[in-house]
């Protein structure tokens, strides 16, 4: 090779221009810590208000449940249906006390609703002649849009 040669290729290739950078800088570290970081926390964000949601509709579908269960009780016992004895005159959110067989029905009926459904539930039943109308009210301020005194109401002929 001849000085001539040498000198070209030191001018088209100067000092550390050749060489390939391997690695990443810091700021590049950061930014991508930060991306993640902002997706993680929107993912948590999601996370908790799915949570929230899925109580609310676990609730409702307790709700639900239960009003069946005291309308199924109420089937089974007509003459106290036909007598009055399921009807509570307003919401009821204490358990009554009583040897019959309604009584017992209601008891047990107000009692699993605080327990599946928190201890501001309370619950209402009306009947005329054989339509009964059963309404359930609970606190499910909790849950995405909900309300403190939110009411199901489930109507049937008995």
């Amino acid at each position: 090779m001849n000085a001539h040669s040498a000198a070209s290729l030191r001018r088209r290739n100067p000092a550390g221009c050749g060489r390939r950078r391997r690695g990443v800088t810091l700021i590049e570290v950061l930014v991508s810590v930060l991306v993640i970081t902002v997706g993680l926390l929107g993912a948590a964000a999601m996370q908790a208000v799915m949570l929230r949601d899925n109580q609310g509709s676990y609730e409702y579908t307790q709700t639900s449940i239960l009003t069946q269960s005291i309308l199924d009780a109420m089937r089974a016992n007509p003459a106290g249906v036909t007598g009055g004895a399921y009807d509570t005159a307003g919401y009821v959110c204490n358990a009554p006390n009583g040897a019959a067989l309604a009584a017992r029905d209601l008891a047990r009926w107000i009692t699993t609703l605080q327990s599946q459904m928190g201890s501001s539930a309370c619950g209402s039943v009306s009947c005329a002649a054989a339509a009964c109308t059963v309404r359930v009210r609970w606190d499910d301020s909790r849950a995405t849009g909900g309300s403190a005194a939110h009411v199901v109401e489930m109507a049937a002929q008995l």
